[in-house]
């Protein structure tokens, strides 16, 4: 379909959130990525099931785009992104839905945070963090844990190597896993790949597929996302500069809901990076710095004003 643009070979190989404008400075499509060079790359190419956007190619006059430090940070800013302003060749907002991790007897998946239970998220793909919750009780043996148990689950604790008194210490691993703690991750981790190796040594190839996939999830869930917290994280504008370029992002209600780019002086941009908050400092300035690299390869013209 041609030639693509001569930013995108400075796109990195990385997770990230992707922005198409035309000749006129306005948002044609948002996107996400697992890895961004590759993946816009391939609107030069062949589309395959986005032949909708043939149409599209030959007006992209700009790339933009921001590193994510996941795959689900891109998917989350994506979502939020496309809440907030749906471009016209986007055809949705996204698929996935919000979910949290709730810990009742068992981990299970929610869409409400509400209750008095734990509960962790959010998450984004109800598929993906159902598989996670799953990955926990097996991990875990979080239903075999505690004192009122039925004659199967006493059997089954046994047989798990759980003791009546196991409960808090369960919990507290399994809390510890959803706050990325490396040691607990490492012990879910461990279990599911010997239950892996196990059910394929015993033949048990669709269990140990599933397993798998669970381990997966696990992967998912756990990865670093700032862009999407709880509302009492509260609001913030978070802001990086490079080069002459201001990347600014607005949070609200703790998530991301705009990035805007523009040009900026240093002098003009200094009051903006004393206001942004510590955690969001790399972030953005890794995004001003993308963002002044692209520039300086596009046009001429530099990043749109707003």
């Amino acid at each position: 379909m041609g030639t693509p643009l001569p930013q995108v070979r400075l796109l990195p190989p990385a997770p990230g959130v992707y922005r198409f404008r035309d000749a006129r400075g306005r948002v044609l499509y948002v996107g996400r990525a697992s890895e961004l060079r590759r993946r816009v790359t391939s609107y030069w190419g062949d589309l395959r099931g986005r032949g909708h956007l043939r149409r599209m190619v030959p007006q992209i006059a700009r790339v933009e785009a921001v590193v994510c430090d996941s795959e689900h940070e891109a998917a989350f800013l994506e979502r939020n992104l496309l809440e907030a302003s749906r471009p016209r060749w986007n055809r949705t907002e996204g698929v996935e839905s919000i979910v949290y991790i709730r810990l009742e007897r068992r981990a299970v998946l929610r869409h409400d945070p509400g209750g008095a239970a734990p509960v962790f998220g959010p998450y984004l793909g109800g598929e993906k963090v159902r598989l996670a919750a799953s990955a926990l009780n097996r991990a875990l043996s979080l239903a075999y844990a505690g004192e009122r148990l039925g004659g199967f689950d006493r059997d089954m604790a046994r047989v798990r190597g759980v003791a009546p008194g196991d409960r808090a210490e369960r919990e507290a691993a399994f809390a510890a896993v959803l706050r990325r703690e490396a040691p607990a991750l490492a012990a879910v981790r461990s279990e599911l790949l010997a239950r892996r190796e196990a059910a394929a040594a015993a033949l048990g190839f669709e269990l140990a597929a599933r397993i798998q996939a669970e381990i997966e999830a696990i992967e998912w869930v756990t990865a670093e996302q700032k862009v999407s917290g709880w509302a009492a994280e509260g609001d913030a504008d978070a802001h990086g500069w490079c080069g002459g370029v201001l990347a600014s992002f607005e949070i609200r209600d703790g998530r991301v809901r705009a990035w805007r780019q523009r040009a900026c002086s240093e002098s003009a941009a200094v009051a903006r990076l004393a206001v942004t908050p510590q955690r969001w400092r790399t972030f953005a300035d890794r995004a001003a710095t993308l963002a002044s690299t692209l520039a300086a390869a596009g046009d001429g013209t530099g990043p749109p004003q707003g």
